[in-house]
């Protein structure tokens, strides 16, 4: 029984680390993100969701509007819209419309959260740091609750990945590759907790 009672204890305390407890403080130009940053005037992708088994497919549009709010509106192939989100300057946050199925707190805080985190538009330069491990390079953002890490390779040409993170752990990955004038060819964002997916691919006009 004691023994039980130590493998538990130690089991707990391994499942208690934080993964990023072996980062090491460095010095980085944090405003080197910003090409990474998508520059959207409006862009249209593909969206595949996959939530809890139950799949959603349609078209994502992103679109920067005159008082510099963006827009983010999904919607099905017939035009039967999801949700219309507006993320603005100062992380300001609006729900224009979002179906029934879909209005719940929990619900549009995760959508709210996941768009934050690859808009890249409300970043504090003046609250962020810089870490690193023996291959990367990790710039970290505080939050209400957790944090963003904007991770690249060390020459910081590549976004390797980011995640929405609480202090000992990723909650959500997120990837933008294969930037083409500004915006991302394929995003994908990936929660860890449970079983929620969003891929896009950008369709060309």
């Amino acid at each position: 029984m004691r023994y039980l009672l130590l493998i538990s204890c130690l089991i707990a305390q391994l499942g208690c680390r934080s993964v990023y407890r072996n980062l090491q403080d460095t010095t980085g130009d944090i405003t080197s993100l910003q090409k990474f940053r998508p520059v959207i005037t409006t862009a249209l992708y593909k969206i595949d969701v996959n939530v809890i088994g139950k799949y959603l497919s349609g078209l994502l549009l992103l679109k920067t509007m005159p008082d510099s709010t963006i827009r983010v509106v999904f919607s099905n192939e017939m035009g039967f819209k999801f949700f219309d989100l507006e993320f603005a300057p100062g992380a300001r946050f609006k729900v224009n419309y979002i179906i029934r199925q879909m209005n719940k707190r929990p619900v549009i805080t995760t959508l709210r959260q996941d768009f934050s985190l690859i808009l890249m538009q409300s970043l504090d330069p003046s609250a962020a740091h810089v870490r690193k491990d023996s291959q990367l390079i990790y710039y970290v953002f505080p939050q209400k609750k957790g944090f963003f890490y904007y991770i690249t390779d060390p020459a910081g040409n590549e976004l390797v990945r980011m995640e929405r993170a609480s202090k000992r752990k990723p909650v959500v990955e997120a990837i933008m590759k294969n930037y083409r004038d500004g915006m991302p060819d394929t995003i994908g964002i990936t929660h860890k907790n449970f079983n929620f997916t969003i891929g896009l691919k950008k369709l060309e006009r």
